[in-house]
């Protein structure tokens, strides 16, 4: 890909840092928009629920830059139960509106953007239609955070309608993790229930960033994607943690000995997805 100019909000976040690192060892110039970090060159403070201000950053910054060729945006109230309901609502709503409705006045045609793995039915207290789950079923989300989620997918299906010429890509990461994270995995195998609520998933920060930049190649039009580590958190096999944890639901396909329960295989097919980084890597020996 041709370098490029590109903006991610929320870069200050634990995956906005990952993709900042990536995109920037890529040849892109990269312009950090958050509301929290150091001044620097490419940081602009930003409040996103604020139109003026997302369009304006988009738009140009005197001297500083004449306008971006893409936008990939991950800020947001990054999980449910952390601020009230309402606020996650107003505040996630309001900004991705407010980013694909600027990347549209501006011309914009690339849009990457953190969706969720939320969206897929999590904390999952109803079992899920069958596991591996994948993007086939049905929203269904289960928390004002998740649903956000689910509309924002919705709002992008019909901004890429009305252009057709608009590429955006929604990518359902998993549980981020940093590799200073892995020290605790070990305790998950003590109660499997621990981390039933995501089906044992997770996804290496500079995992994300790797499908964050090959979605900014992804055609026109809306499509989205499981973002997930290759394996899942735990030493058991993967069969035998759906068996116990979900009895009654169907295996659909035969899996790995701990091969991913959120299905990557569509990432890895459509956008050549494949991760790098497992939690493994990090264990004592």
């Amino acid at each position: 890909m041709a370098p490029l100019t590109i903006a991610v909000t929320g870069s200050n976040g634990k995956l906005g840092r990952s993709v900042v690192r990536r995109l920037r060892a890529a040849g892109h110039v990269v312009w950090e928009l958050d509301q929290h970090g150091e001044r620097k060159q490419e940081f602009l403070r930003i409040d996103l629920t604020d139109y003026g201000q997302v369009v304006d950053a988009l738009m140009g910054v005197d001297d500083r830059h004449s306008g971006l060729d893409a936008v990939v945006h991950l800020a947001a109230i990054p999980a449910p139960g952390l601020q009230p309901d309402a606020t996650t609502f107003h505040n996630n709503m309001a900004a991705t509106y407010n980013v694909f409705q600027a990347c549209r006045r501006a011309g914009i045609k690339r849009v990457v953007y953190a969706s969720s793995e939320t969206v897929l039915g999590l904390p999952f207290d109803e079992a899920p239609p069958y596991i591996p789950v994948d993007e086939e079923y049905a929203a269904r989300p289960e928390s004002t955070y998740s649903l956000v989620k689910h509309l924002e997918e919705q709002m992008a299906i019909e901004f890429t309608r009305w252009d057709p010429q608009l590429s955006i890509t929604a990518l359902r990461f998993s549980n981020v993790m940093d590799p200073e994270d892995y020290a605790e995995f070990p305790s998950f195998d003590a109660d499997p229930m621990l981390r039933k609520w995501n089906l044992w998933g997770y996804i290496d920060g500079r995992d994300g960033a790797q499908a964050v930049e090959l979605a900014l190649e992804a055609a026109p039009g809306f499509d989205r994607f499981i973002i997930a580590a290759a394996d899942t958190v735990m030493s058991q096999s993967s069969a035998r943690l759906a068996a116990q944890v979900f009895p009654g639901v169907e295996l659909v396909k035969d899996v790995g000995e701990h091969e991913t329960l959120l299905s990557i295989d569509r990432a890895r097919r459509v956008l050549g997805f494949d991760p790098q980084h497992s939690w493994r890597d990090h264990a004592e020996p």
